[in-house]
């Protein structure tokens, strides 16, 4: 098939799913279901020649695998979307690929070729995340020796992701919120009022309405950030999206780790569909199997697997973080949330 041909079939799937009425656009925690996967070099959307069992949908920096037809749906409120300057809330339980689907949404919007730049809001103290996000003058609290420009001002008319919101501290929420009202910001110890150009999307695995009922979450940041909620929901309500993007990523993560073709065998691949992926981020999963361990023998679990893989490298490393987490090919985050998940302090 020559690209051409893809992209008229691929527009002809996704004028199938345009179809939706205003009232189901944006809340698809029953129905969306999304697998995707990390940036690699395309933009124009198409079919992967590959593979006739799955459908892959293509953008320049962004590959997003929908065996599940409720994935080509939520590929399709992204294209609905991604036009409008309007903030979004995107929310699901942590490995879901809430992140994945926000870059997806500015990959097929205009902003594509602007920064697309994150924050992680529970890995910075509170005046830290302030920092980042709003710049800060020379002086402005101890150890601020130069100006410093903030995610809202590098992100110039491109896209700015506040992974996990419900982290930030009181005081940032109000300033949030002033953001989000008026479109202006200060830096840290300033008095010069800049304007945001940029679009913001908020992540996050926390209930809000809960956060708001239990007072640690502002009501009326809340309905700010609203306007466009979308829920990611969980890899083990998208079945049928796990083998094909196992696969997929599989196919472009051995060579990072010099290993040869790694085909998944029959075994493997009944674990990987069975297993019940409880908050569980399959690339996270592939890559540790790619780069520290053989690739599931047998029926072992893929969680013995994974404990595994990180116990072998942390050993080797001697409890290296930053080095075993490059290692295996995912975040020093990820690794330090699993290493407590198995007990591993």
């Amino acid at each position: 098939m020559d690209l051409q041909s893809a992209k008229c079939n691929l527009k002809a799937l996704i004028q199938t799913y345009q179809g939706l009425g205003e009232g189901d656009s944006f809340c698809c925690e029953q129905q969306s279901r999304s697998v995707s996967l990390s940036a690699i070099e395309l933009n124009t959307a198409l079919f992967s020649p590959r593979s006739s069992r799955y459908n892959l949908f293509m953008s320049e920096r962004l590959p997003w695998i929908a065996a599940d037809p409720a994935s080509q749906r939520l590929h399709a409120l992204a294209e609905k979307v991604a036009p409008a300057p309007t903030t979004l809330l995107i929310t699901g339980e942590s490995g879901s690929g809430k992140d994945h689907f926000a870059r997806l949404v500015h990959e097929l919007s205009p902003r594509r070729d602007a920064p697309f730049l994150k924050i992680d809001c529970t890995s910075l103290p509170p005046h830290l995340i302030e920092s980042e996000l709003f710049g800060h003058e020379r002086g402005a609290f101890t150890g601020a020796v130069d100006r410093k420009l903030g995610r809202l001002e590098l992100g110039g008319k491109g896209t700015i992701v506040l992974d996990e919101i419900a982290a930030l501290s009181p005081e940032a929420q109000g300033k949030l919120l002033r953001v989000l009202q008026e479109r202006t910001f200060e830096r840290l110890g300033g008095t010069e009022m800049l304007r945001i150009e940029a679009r913001l999307i908020a992540l996050t695995n926390t209930d809000l309405n809960a956060a708001v009922a239990a007072g640690n979450f502002r009501e009326d940041l809340f309905f700010r950030l609203s306007v466009l909620p979308i829920i990611v929901s969980p890899l083990r309500e998208r079945r049928a999206d796990i083998i094909p993007a196992a696969e997929h990523f599989l196919s472009v993560l051995a060579p990072i780790h010099n290993r040869g073709a790694l085909p998944f065998s029959e075994p493997a691949r009944r674990v990987l569909a069975a297993y019940s992926w409880p908050g569980e981020d399959l690339p996270d999963n592939i890559r540790a199997a790619a780069g520290g361990a053989a690739l599931i023998a047998g029926l072992r679990s893929l969680e013995n697997l994974e404990r595994e893989a990180i116990a072998q490298t942390l050993e080797a490393t001697r409890y290296h973080i930053t080095k075993s987490a490059e290692i295996l090919g995912i975040s020093r985050k990820t690794l330090l949330e699993k290493r407590k998940k198995y007990g591993m302090q």
